[in-house]
Parts: C-alpha cells; structure tokens; sequence
C-alpha cells in the first residue's frame, strides 16, 4: 500500500507541476467556455443554466485531457518499472487484457468528449465530424460500449454480478447488454453532474477511493496502479476547479471518466455496490431521465429545472454550498456501497 500511496503522491506532483503552464496554454488557444453573445450566435438552449454561470465566461476548457494523457502515460510506464525492478504484479486477470480494456475505455469516451467540446467551443452548428447530433453520439457511445463489454465476457470471462445478501448472479451474454447499458449511463451520468465547480471531480475522487481499496484487497495490483494514479492527477485538478474554477473539465474528462468508473466498478464485479458508490452521479442522471420523459409523455415539466444540482441553484442554494453536501453525501454513499460490496465477498450467518 505504501508503494500505491507514492504513486498517487507522483501523480499528484507531477500533473499540479503541468497544470498551469496548460491552463496559460488553452488560454492561447481560446479553448475556453463560450461568450454570452456567442452562446446567443450559436442558438444556446439553457438559459436557466447561464443565468448561473454566465460569470464563467471565457474559464478554459479541457483540463480531462491533460489527466487522460498522463495517466495513459505513466500507466505503463509504472508497470514496466515494477517488472524491471521485480515489483510483484499481481492481477484477477489476463494482465494485457486489463490494461486494454483500462485504456481503451479512458481514451475513446476521451476522444468522444473531445468531438463535444469541439463543438462547444468553436460553435460549430452543423452536423458531421466536428458536430456530432444526439443521436450520433449515443450511437457511437453504443458502440464503443459494446465493445468494451464484449471484451470484459470474452477476455477477462466476466459475465456475473454480485448482489448484496443475495449472491452472484450468472448473466451469461446477457451481462454484455447490462454492462454496454451501465457504462452508457455512467458516461453521461457524470457528464450532466459536472455542472458546478469542483463537484464531479469531488465525487468522482471518492467513489474510486472505495474502488481503490476494493482493488487493493484482492490484490490486483494492475488496477489499484491504475487507480492511484488517476485520482493523483484528479486531486491536482481539483485544486484548480474548486470554486471560482480557473478550469474545467470539458466532456473530453466527463464521459472518460464516467465510462472508465463503470468499467472499474464491473472489472471488480460490483455493479450493484457501484450504484450505491456512485450514487451521486445516479441522482443527477435520474433528475435529467425524469424530466425528458414527464415532458415527453405529458408535455409540461416535471422539475422546474434538471439536473438536481441546477434545481437546487434555482432555490438559492449557493453553488460552493451544493458542492460540499454533494461531496459529504458522496462520502457517506462510499460507505454504504464499500460496506454492501463487502458483504457479497462474505458469508452471512
């Protein structure tokens, strides 16, 4: 564990090290978040949203990149050190598997938030390439899914679910439609939370941190490295997004990491436990879910706002308010899922 806290302290270290002169960088290449008159140029459908945040007009975006980068980076570089040095890797798995199945989540659902935040940031109307509809993104969401589920039933034999006091359930080809579905709705989960400063990246940080030790006690040495290295960089990032943020996410991080901790949590086979761990993320998604739909079927709104941070804005909470609840709610949430995921491993009397 001692080697696994370093690595967090490396990642730390070396990701705060490179984030300002990043920041100075975006600035240069006016990647940043949109203007008011801009936004109105580009038909923006959320006012409610930019009466909040019109302020942060002009914050760069795309700080999830410089995490996907590192990371992918320093993963293997990590593990090939440990196998120089006759560090013991240990893994549930095929080792090249994992780190495949790791990777690949982490930088296509990256490159898919890079298309979004093209989009965002330039104002790019049309569709095609560079601006991709709704319906093209689920699509490619899909099938980025699909695959990486593929791989998880046929590469790492993964095809149960451990449900808390009951057991495992055994899912067969069916686990890939099941999971193909929870790293969708992680991806856009954390997409819809990442709406105030500070708050996903929090949340995020301590759902992997139950992850994190879930990994750690059964020593798959492979993804607890993964891990550790992932929120090093998160906690760098999040010292400069807490409010006022001096940057954001941009989707390149938010569906990357959202779709990556669906995959961690179905790697260690805890999809059930990772609703709970998760359940922050759930919340948001589900506001958004219920709102879309009362207005399909009834044509008028459900919430006067969604996602439930916004409505919670829209209340007079003060933003650095709803991020430290959301964050105490996140901690207490770990717990119970740290505790539920515990208990599935254990005999009951």
């Amino acid at each position: 564990m001692a080697f696994l806290l370093g690595l967090l302290l490396f990642s730390w270290l070396t990701t705060s090290a490179l984030f300002v002169p990043f920041i100075r960088l975006l600035y240069r290449l006016r990647i940043q978040r949109l203007h008011q008159k801009t936004l109105d140029a580009f038909n923006n459908r959320t006012p409610i949203f930019d009466r909040f945040h019109k302020s942060k007009a002009g914050t760069p975006v795309g700080g999830g990149l410089l995490i996907i980068v590192l990371t992918t980076v320093l993963f293997p570089l990590t593990l090939m050190t440990m196998k120089y040095f006759w560090i013991p890797i240990t893994s549930v798995y095929p080792l090249a598997s994992e780190i495949k199945i790791l990777l690949f989540t982490f930088i296509s659902f990256g490159l898919l938030g890079f298309l979004d935040d093209a989009k965002k940031t330039f104002a790019i109307e049309k569709s095609g390439f560079f601006g991709l509809r709704l319906r093209h993104k689920l699509i490619l969401e899909i099938i980025l899914a699909v695959v990486i589920s593929y791989w998880l039933k046929t590469e790492l034999k993964i095809d149960i679910f451990y449900v808390p006091l009951y057991g495992v359930i055994q899912l067969g080809w069916i686990y890939v439609a099941l999971s193909s579905l929870v790293i969708i709705a992680f991806a856009n989960a954390f997409n819809i939370t990442d709406g105030l400063d500070g708050l996903a990246t929090g949340v995020l940080i301590i759902a992997l941190t139950a992850f994190w030790f879930l990994s750690a006690s059964i020593l798959d040495s492979t993804l607890s490295v993964f891990i550790a290295l992932w929120i090093g960089g998160l906690i760098a990032f999040l010292y400069f997004n807490v409010f006022p943020a001096r940057i954001f996410l941009g989707d390149v991080g938010a569906l990357s990491f959202g779709a990556t901790l669906a995959v961690v949590g179905l790697i260690l086979g805890k999809a059930p436990a990772l609703v709970v761990i998760g359940g922050i993320f759930v919340i948001e998604v589900l506001s958004s879910l219920l709102q879309l739909s009362w207005k399909h079927i009834f044509h008028r709104k459900l919430f006067s706002v969604a996602p439930f941070h916004l409505w919670l804005q829209t209340k007079g909470w003060p933003e650095p308010k709803i991020v430290m609840r959301f964050w105490v709610m996140g901690i207490v949430l770990a717990i119970f899922g740290l505790w539920l995921a515990l208990l599935s491993t254990t005999s009951l009397p």
